[in-house]
């Protein structure tokens, strides 16, 4: 039986809000074991410069990743067709493409370490960017899970992965191997990651060839490789700039500072993006629909990002400080701007997510284009005069006076008015301005402890709700709360006379 218009977004809608409930589970579990991880590390078994040097494998690898695959697995997310059709040629390419893209990377290896003023990173580069091949021959189930909204498979997946990656690097780091522990926990983890993919999604490793097929998957992949290899690029030039002019030691310090500033990115957008992009491709049917789907989804990310980010910018000193000791506190005068940075990341990655599934790829490239090529000037002319802070002021310069208005004029040429933005926007960066006066305030008067820098984050958190929640939001929660609460008192009875009964020895059926 055929199902009818009006259940079918409900069902969809359903199938999402599972996706994203399992998303936001895997998400939290992992972002908290990572940091974790990070702190250990920091506190007692690498120093900056071995952070640096990994920051340079890991600037390679993420270049690499952009593009492995051509862009192709997206089809298998985004095209109506039985993704069992053409799955075999998405393999075969993705494959192909990894393989030949690591053998480069072997060789021009020492090249790029020398470039980037990291000589010793060589084996770094080599060992880490394995995992690009590796990722290559699983972008197909991996795309399947994300089409088939299957996050609970995702969970299991990815904390099999964490477990055996972050044990093993811990367990290197600590015998003194130094950025090569990152490396090599790295690869053990993709390697896990491809296993449990294969099993979750079985039958989507085979390779397969079909001519016709390739050419209609290199052309609707192509640009949004070299979408993502702008985003990629674009989040990893900072990198390359500082590790070039500033040196290993700087990187170290500002990698921290950037991986701090992620935090709200990867534990918010990075939910919102396991599910968005299936959400958005099945909403695309409609225009309204999918412009709908877009401000809707805008206001709770920026209500649930402001104030993390926020107070990371208000704060950047007592919580590197408090978090990962004395000697990383250099890397304060850039995480001040890279949190805000973070928040307009959140931002514009839900907008690349929407442009792709309404198929606006070409209008994306050239807005990733152009972030590049303004990006690159202003970094350097930022590490040149004032550092790493420098290099953190360039990105906003350019995020919020170039990228932000760009895709303003995208969207409104898909139908999404600046109006309609502005009108889920104000209240959330009202209250981040109120978060950030109030931290600052109440930590001059608390000091830089913990318990001050806590202090501090409460009550501005405190302020932070009633001005960025509408009073309509927080009347429906109270009320929700009011229902459960009150289905609960009236289930209580009965529940004491059952255990009374019990207690007695008494049948339940008398």
């Amino acid at each position: 039986m055929s199902q009818s218009p009006d259940t079918a977004p409900e069902n969809l809608g359903d199938r999402v809000r599972s996706a994203a409930k399992w998303s936001l589970i895997n998400t939290l579990l992992i972002r908290i074991g990572t940091f974790a991880t990070g702190v250990i590390l920091a506190r007692g078994a690498l120093t900056p410069r071995d952070w640096g040097l990994y920051a340079v494998g890991g600037v390679a690898q993420a270049v690499l990743l952009s593009f492995n695959e051509l862009g192709v697995s997206l089809a298998v997310v985004r095209w109506d067709r039985d993704p069992r059709s053409f799955a075999p040629t998405v393999v075969t390419l993705a494959t192909a493409s990894s393989t030949v893209l690591y053998a480069g990377l072997w060789f021009l290896a020492h090249d790029i370490a020398v470039m980037l003023g990291s000589p010793d990173a060589t084996g770094v580069l080599r060992i880490l960017c394995f995992a690009v091949v590796v990722d290559g021959v699983a972008c197909v189930p991996n795309a399947v899970l994300m089409r088939e909204f299957r996050q609970r498979a995702r969970l299991t997946i990815d904390l099999l992965t964490f477990v055996v990656s972050s044990g093993l690097t811990l367990l290197l780091a600590f015998r003194g191997w130094g950025a090569s522990s990152f490396a090599w926990g790295g690869v053990a983890g993709v390697m896990v990651a491809l296993i449990g993919c294969g099993i979750a999604a079985p039958g989507y490793l085979r390779p397969g060839w079909d001519r016709k097929v390739a050419r209609e998957l290199v052309r609707y992949g192509a640009p949004l490789a070299g979408a993502s290899l702008f985003v990629l690029a674009t989040m990893n030039t900072d990198s390359a700039v500082v590790g070039a002019t500033l040196g290993p030691v700087a990187l170290g310090l500002y990698r921290v500072a950037f991986t701090m500033s992620s935090w709200p990115v990867r534990a918010i957008s990075e939910t919102a993006r396991r599910v968005s992009f299936a959400g958005f491709s099945r909403a695309a049917v409609s225009s309204q629909t999918l412009t709908d789907g877009f401000t809707s989804g805008l206001s709770p990310l920026l209500i649930a990002s402001v104030p993390a980010c926020a107070l990371l910018a208000a704060l950047p000193g007592p919580i590197i400080r408090s978090v990962y000791g004395d000697q990383w506190s250099g890397a304060a005068g850039a995480l001040r701007y890279l949190a805000i940075l973070g928040l307009l990341r959140i931002i514009f990655e839900l907008c690349y997510d929407f442009m792709v599934a309404a198929g606006r790829s070409r209008a994306l490239l050239t807005v990733q284009a152009l972030w590049l090529v303004a990006l690159v000037p202003a970094l350097i002319f930022g590490a040149h005069h004032n550092g790493i802070s420098g290099v953190g002021a360039g990105h906003i310069v350019v995020a919020a006076g170039v990228i932000g208005p760009a895709y303003v004029i995208t969207l409104r040429a898909v139908g999404i008015h600046p109006l309609r933005i502005a009108a889920v926007t104000w209240r959330p960066v009202l209250g981040g301005a109120a978060v950030v006066a109030v931290a600052i305030a109440v930590n001059r008067v608390a000091g830089d402890s913990d318990l001050g820098l806590g202090t501090a984050g409460l009550v501005a958190m405190a302020a932070y709700v009633p001005v960025a929640v509408p009073a309509s939001v927080m009347r429906g929660v109270v009320v929700s709360v009011k229902a459960r609460l009150g289905r609960r008192s009236r289930l209580l009875p009965a529940a004491v006379v059952a255990e009374e009964r019990l207690a007695s020895g008494e049948s339940g059926a008398g």
